[in-house]
């Protein structure tokens, strides 16, 4: 290469454009089977489309007790949580030994707890439960956290079942199999796990009853009951399960920058990200004013904003 040419190569790398890699962010979901790691999916693919200068990937993790945890030590940028125990990692109750730093970005859709055996099992009840095998999801999972606190309405405790510690489509797959007694998921409806099991087996969901339930939602205010139609799991008739809201987390000190360049694109795409996964059908972006932990400084005013 002459020295005219080599001029001209320096020339044009000068004036050419850079390109600059986008940002690649993970949000931590749940195991496989449930209802977390699809909208994790989903709201991957909205920042993938909507916000520049970044990507995003779903982490397939313990579920909603550990998403706080990788929030605050930054093995991940977002983690998808329920509102209740959100609520115990910043006050530092609960499974959680300390004050976690984390925030709200926003609202999402509502888990329930799916408690479901087979008809003949001889279970009707919470207590019936007493030395049964049941599958109650990842030890690091939300699903783990309400269970404990639902079996104190009843004076139980963990050692009061034989439980298995399975990601949400294994417990269902053992149930179908008769290799345990019943399956818990903390999960959005309709969930997967429980679809493919109702495919083949006529599923019993184990209800608390008007009491009980009240009882429930006095001592944990941050739980609600939903009616679950029939047609969902084609039950035969509606059934009453525990609710909990689920949230969109980040860490405290997230830079507001990025943070607004997130929110406009997953809240600000809702028909998007409805087409992408129909449990979005849920999300009221106003409701996110309303969460039990602190949101951050760029979702509160992102939020406040909206008509």
């Amino acid at each position: 290469m002459n020295i005219a040419t080599k001029v001209l190569a320096v020339a044009a790398m000068a004036i050419a454009p850079m390109t600059v890699s986008a940002q690649e962010l993970r949000i931590g979901t749940a195991s496989l089977g449930g209802a977390y790691y699809p909208m994790g999916q989903a709201l991957s693919n909205m920042v993938n489309k909507h916000a520049e200068g970044y990507t995003m990937v779903p982490i397939v993790t313990g579920g909603g007790a550990e998403n706080p945890r990788l929030v605050d030590s930054g093995e991940v940028e977002l983690g998808i949580a329920p509102a209740s125990l959100s609520f115990l990692a910043v006050g530092g109750k609960g499974p959680y030994k300390e004050a976690l730093d984390i925030t709200a970005m926003g609202q999402l859709h509502s888990s329930i707890l799916h408690m479901v055996t087979l008809p003949g099992s001889g279970i009707e009840s919470i207590e019936d439960l007493k030395g049964k095998k049941v599958a109650i999801g990842p030890a690091g999972g939300g699903t783990l956290s309400m269970t404990r606190n639902l079996f104190k309405l009843y004076g139980m405790t963990l050692e009061d079942i034989v439980p298995s510690f399975l990601s949400y489509a294994d417990g269902f797959s053992q149930l179908s199999d008769g290799n345990v007694d019943a399956a818990f998921a903390l999960a959005g409806y309709p969930t997967s796990a429980v679809m493919q099991t109702g495919a083949t087996k006529e599923l019993k969901f184990i209800e608390l009853g008007d009491a009980k339930m009240a009882e429930l939602t006095e001592m944990f205010p941050y739980y609600s009951n939903v009616t679950v139609p029939a047609d969902v799991y084609d039950t035969g008739s509606d059934v009453v399960v525990i609710g909990s809201a689920n949230m969109l987390i980040a860490k405290g000190d997230m830079d507001d920058a990025r943070a607004t360049i997130l929110l406009e694109a997953i809240y600000g795409n809702l028909d998007d990200l409805i087409a992408e996964n129909a449990l979005a059908k849920q999300i009221v972006p106003k409701a996110s004013l309303d969460l039990p932990i602190p949101l951050h400084p760029a979702a509160q005013a992102y939020f406040e904003s909206l008509n």
